[in-house]
């Protein structure tokens, strides 16, 4: 394996044991901490760093701090046929939303749908994984989470509403085919990783605090997202904070807490996951075949002068996987958070993340 300056290369089973080990001197069990470690690995390994391993200090910082549980799983407050409510308890989103996968599966094999809507939670990675998960046992996956207010209303210069992110997974011939976005034009981890590096952003990402374009990651964090597509990524924001902390009881707006302010403070973001059951409606090989003719016809349509490949939702994360099946590529400043992290903690780092 080769690293770069700007880049750590580890292997990602290597990567996975060190992160379940610094979530183990935290308190987090094995088994919790690994659904947290692989998510977050996974990310990586997708090339989404801004939901990989760049995130643990700040996972350790609020179970330090006692705003996220190291052993919380959750538990169901409701339940009405094929909807449930979980409150999460401030547990590791990872937890409670493997939870929540598993039920919604359930109910939706024996009502055709299955809702779970998840309160008091905490930040779950990627939602295209557990909307992935979904489809791989047969169901149409939905999953969407809420977030502190981070983006303006068409024309404003004041955070209303998270850049909730939404995730939908059909199963396919061969694979689910998962589409993942965020209602901003990026994601704040990305923004982030820009400050980080000393990069500049491109212009539409961010604004400042009084709505002026910036390019700037420092302005972009004190102040605003801009939606995707204006009021659409605004309108369809909206409409998740709906889904996800009205039906759930949950915080909602300005009631879910910055990630990156007070570790002391919950985040109570809430979740929302939808499973639609293929069987219900047609024979599950036939909606398959269905969706891999239509996939086939896009990836083999005619591309436009300077692009390789035309490729379906997902395709380019599936790629990356494939890509970094053996080695995984981490942010040099990540590598470097991470062995600060470590040794605070007094855990071992790998020979590969080393200075």
């Amino acid at each position: 394996m080769s690293s770069s300056p700007d880049r750590v290369a580890i292997a990602p089973g290597e990567l996975v044991d060190f992160v379940l080990a610094i979530l183990a001197s935290v308190g987090v069990p094995e088994r919790s901490g690994r659904q947290v470690a692989e998510g977050l690995v996974s990310a990586d390994c997708e090339e989404i760093e801004s939901h990989g391993v760049m995130l643990l200090p700040m996972y350790v910082d609020r179970i330090a701090a006692g705003s996220v549980s190291p052993t919380a799983t959750g538990h169901v407050v409701s339940e009405h046929g094929g909807a449930i409510v979980i409150d999460a308890e401030n547990a590791l989103g990872q937890v409670t939303s493997a939870t929540a996968v598993e039920l919604v599966v359930a109910r939706a094999r024996e009502h055709a749908l299955g809702a779970v809507a998840v309160r008091n939670g905490f930040h779950f990675g990627t939602a295209g994984r557990w909307a992935a998960e979904i489809a791989r046992a047969g169901c149409i996956g939905m999953a969407l989470s809420n977030t502190r207010p981070l983006m303006p209303a068409p024309g404003g210069a004041e955070r209303l509403v998270g850049n909730n992110p939404i995730a939908i997974a059909v199963p396919g011939a061969d694979a689910p085919i998962v589409l993942d976005l965020a209602t901003s034009a990026t994601a704040m981890g990305k923004i982030r990783l820009a400050q980080a590096r000393g990069e500049k952003l491109p212009a539409g990402w961010a604004s400042d605090g009084q709505g002026v374009p910036t390019t700037d990651p420092t302005t972009a964090i004190k102040g605003m997202l801009l939606p995707a597509a204006g009021p659409k990524g605004f309108g369809l924001a909206v409409m998740i904070d709906f889904l996800c902390g009205g039906l759930s009881a949950g915080g909602m707006g300005d009631k879910v807490m910055p990630l990156y302010g007070d570790a002391a403070v919950p985040y109570d973001c809430a979740h929302f996951f939808l499973a639609i059951d293929v069987g219900a409606f047609r024979p599950p090989q036939d909606f398959a075949a269905a969706i891999g003719t239509f996939a086939q016809r896009v990836r083999s349509s005619r591309p436009a002068a300077g692009t390789d490949a035309v490729m379906m939702p997902g395709d380019a994360a599936a790629r990356a996987a494939a890509r970094n099946r053996a080695t995984c590529r981490v942010a040099a400043v990540t590598a470097a958070a991470l062995r600060k992290l470590a040794e605070r903690l007094k855990v071992d780092v790998p020979a590969a993340l080393k200075a």
